[in-house]
């Protein structure tokens, strides 16, 4: 197949060798003029001109893409004219692959691709050629440019290369409906043959969808596709170059078609009747049943709403849509009564909310369903016969006195009898009573109108059988007023009179106030008691309209003979039956200036109190008491003595530092402490008790670490102290000093502390001391040298 391509490149340079030697007598005839125009300058100019004779033979050069043969292919040759093959002209090339595409043979021309070409990688390349002396490398003819080709083969399949594709077209197109467009690429040139033409055919999907060959459209192939019956299809386009025909490349895709919702399908129940049962207990808005009609669309074209269209029980009850689960919801409008009606037909419509006006044809969108409603029996309270009470009594009203009666009954079949009583969270104060079969309410004690005017108070009533269920009622009481409190003044101000009043003047008007209730039309009466109606000083003057008028009736007044009127006034309220009281009206004289403003209205004293002001004797005593408490506090901070962080149960001289100033008697001296017990520490076992804490816990001391009773190494007693007195945690945080003076029991060194024993003679042996570690290390050193001293001499 190859060394056939070879022989077509062959050919084709050969034509092209041909085409150039066609036009060559014209270049011939265009040198000739040339020559010929550059003759006749030379006769103007006197020079000799010599016509460069072009001796090229060469085009456009072609070679085929992806040849795979033994031997490099032969591009073209070249020749130049100059050239008279005795080996002296030497070809070059260069460009684009000059010597590592395309080689060049120096002597003969001819070119040569040593490596396979791919059209699509690069179409041409551009190479200039040169004929050169050989021995001298001196150009001989002008550098040549040309193009050699990459002639294309189709080695290039088609390729979609947005695949794989998805689209959407609406369930129920009619047929021919565009889906969308697929579209494959062809690398190889779409201007030579027809490796780059390409023609689309439908590999899978058939008869739903087809596809134009030339365009790549996809369109639908069968009508009424619906969405509920099937809603995704999988369609298998393929690309086929070369026109389609035999021996072409193809490519293929994929393409997820998914048919969209529209609303074609009506809601549909799934029975025609519907039986449910509410209990007449329940209240109004409470949900009686659910049902729902299916609908098979999606989104809104699924939505559906419900209503009730007909039957007995519309008023009664009402159904809503639940926009989450699209059901319809059927609830109680009203109360049921199982002993009135038992039984509810309804009519239930449930219908699309959107319509596709393009499928109204279709229809109805909508469907009808039977509910059937059952009452259930149910143990209700007892039922009053309002819904509240309102009664009116009397004030003052005596025991047993009856206010009102409540009526309540069971509505059950069974017909219980009833108990009332009055909760007593009502009544705190127990006003009332009430009859527990008959329900009849009275009064506990007398009521005052003035003290609580209404009482508010529940009433319940009890199933006597059956569950006990109860009902409470609200029953308000009025207390009705009764005329039983008389009037009195508004107000108990003191009347202030100038001293030098005039006769006849109006000095004040009194008004008065009644805890009762005042009836229309009804007022005050003002007087004044006989004993006083003709009294020399004040008159009063009734206004007949709840108030009453005082005037002067003498000129001028004394304070100094008195400064104090009291004028008792009787007040009538006229009611049913008359009240009245007598008030008394003081009224003071007071001391005025010319223009009657009042200057002073207390008596003035002849003489005024000698000695200091209330004022100033408060603040003197003041100050005395706040010296002695100072005084007082001082002196019982010096008397207060520092008690000792720890209590001794008994005087233990180890545990302080005496201090004493005379110098001892030694041994022989007992007075400044108990020796007794330094001399028996077996006997000091307990724990001083702390007085700044209180120990939560009591440690015992570590029997191991005790000394024994007949021990004589004051050494492990002491350390057994300080180990005790480490541990320990009721000891005091602070250091003290331990005073140990136990010389031991039977101990032969006698006392450790004499002064005089390093001058008595003693034959007693201190060796001993050696072995009472460190803290003897002293004594042992004072007797145990003076021993060896004297062994020595």
């Amino acid at each position: 197949m190859w060394e056939g391509l070879g022989v077509q490149v062959l050919l084709v340079c050969v034509g092209v060798v041909l085409c150039s030697h066609a036009h060559l007598p014209q270049d011939h005839a265009h040198r000739r003029r040339l020559s010929l125009h550059r003759h006749r300058e030379r006769g103007k100019e006197g020079q000799v001109l010599h016509r460069s004779k072009r001796g090229w033979v060469w085009n456009q050069f072609f070679v085929i893409e992806e040849y795979t043969g033994p031997d490099p292919v032969l591009v073209g040759r070249l020749h130049s004219d100059v050239d008279s093959g005795d080996g002296n002209i030497k070809y070059i090339l260069s460009g684009e692959g000059a010597g590592t595409i395309f080689v060049i043979d120096d002597k003969t021309g001819n070119i040569h691709a040593t490596k396979t070409l791919d059209r699509e990688e690069q179409a041409q390349y551009t190479l200039t050629a040169q004929a050169v002396a050989r021995d001298t490398n001196k150009p001989l003819e002008p550098p040549s440019e040309f193009i050699v080709k990459v002639q294309d083969i189709n080695d290039n399949p088609p390729e979609f290369l947005h695949g794989p594709y998805y689209a959407r077209v609406p369930e129920m197109s009619n047929v021919g409906t565009s889906v969308m467009q697929v579209t494959a690429t062809d690398a190889d040139d779409p201007t030579y043959g027809n490796s780059a033409r390409l023609v689309y055919s439908i590999l899978q999907g058939q008869p739903y969808f087809s596809v134009e060959p030339q365009t790549g459209i996809i369109r639908t192939a069968l009508p009424n596709m619906d969405r509920e019956a099937r809603q995704e299809y999988d369609v298998v386009i393929q690309a086929k170059d070369m026109g389609g025909h035999m021996g072409g490349l193809s490519g293929t895709t994929e393409v997820k078609i998914t048919l969209t919702d529209v609303n074609d399908n009506p809601p549909k129940f799934p029975q025609s009747v519907y039986a449910m049962s509410v209990s007449e207990d329940k209240v109004p808005g409470e949900e009686v049943g659910r049902l729902k009609a299916k609908d098979p669309d999606l989104g809104e074209n699924g939505l559906v709403t419900y209503r009730l269209i007909e039957g007995d029980g519309k008023g009664v009850f009402e159904i809503d849509t639940d926009s989450e689960t699209r059901e319809g919801i059927i609830k109680l409008k009203k109360p049921v009564d199982f002993e009135t009606k038992r039984a509810y037909t309804l009519t239930v419509e449930a219908s699309n909310v959107h319509v596709d006006p393009r499928f109204l044809a279709w229809g109805p969108y909508k469907d009808t369903a039977t509910v059937k409603v059952m009452v259930e029996d149910a143990d209700e309270p007892p039922n009053f016969t309002a819904a509240s009470y309102d009664f009116e009594v009397e004030e003052n009203a005596p025991d047993g006195t009856v206010v009102g009666r409540v009526h309540a009954k069971d509505t059950d079949v069974a017909n219980s009898p009833i108990r009332y009583m009055i909760p007593r969270y009502t009544d705190l104060e127990q006003f009332f009573s009430i009859g527990p079969e008959d329900g009849i309410i009275r009064t506990t004690r007398p009521l005052d109108r003035e003290t609580q005017g209404w009482h508010n108070i529940s009433v319940s009533a009890t199933e006597i059988s059956g569950h006990h269920q109860d009902a409470k009622v609200r029953v308000n009481i009025k207390v009705k007023d009764v005329n039983d409190n008389a009037p009195e003044f508004a107000t108990q101000n003191e009347v202030l009179v100038c001293e030098n009043v005039p006769s006849g003047k109006l000095i004040e008007t009194v008004s008065a106030v009644d805890k009762d209730e005042m009836a229309h039309r009804q007022h005050f009466r003002f007087s004044l008691p006989p004993e006083v109606a003709n009294n020399q000083n004040f008159s009063l003057k009734d206004n007949r309209d709840s108030t009453a008028s005082i005037y002067v009736i003498r000129k001028g007044f004394s304070r100094v003979t008195q400064d104090i009127y009291l004028l008792p006034i009787e007040i009538n309220d006229s009611g049913s039956p008359p009240m009245s009281s007598t008030n008394t009206l003081t009224i003071r004289i007071c001391s005025c200036d010319s223009k009657d403003t009042i200057l002073s209205c207390n008596v003035e004293p002849f003489i005024l109190p000698a000695g200091l002001s209330t004022g100033a004797l408060i603040a003197i005593l003041a100050c005395i008491v706040i010296l002695l408490a100072i005084v007082v506090l001082f002196v019982a901070l010096r008397r207060q003595k520092k008690e000792p962080l720890i209590v001794f149960e008994e005087e233990d001289i180890r545990e302080n530092i005496i201090t004493y100033d005379d110098e001892g008697g030694g041994e022989e001296d007992t007075e400044a402490f108990d020796i007794a017990t330094l001399q028996n520490p077996d006997g000091a076992n307990g724990f001083l008790p702390r007085k700044d804490i209180k120990p939560e816990l009591q440690y015992p001391l570590r029997p191991g670490l005790r000394p024994a009773a007949n021990s004589v190494d004051v050494d492990d007693f002491i350390k057994t102290r300080v180990s005790d007195a480490d541990n320990d945690p009721t000891a005091p945080p602070y250091d003290s000093i331990q005073i140990y003076g136990y010389e031991g029991r039977g101990s032969v060194a006698g006392s450790l502390s004499s002064l005089e024993s390093v001058t008595t003679d003693s034959d007693l042996d201190y060796d001993y001391l050696q072995s009472w570690g460190p803290r003897f290390k002293k004594l042992a050193d004072l007797y145990g040298t003076k021993d060896s001293a004297d062994d020595n001499s």
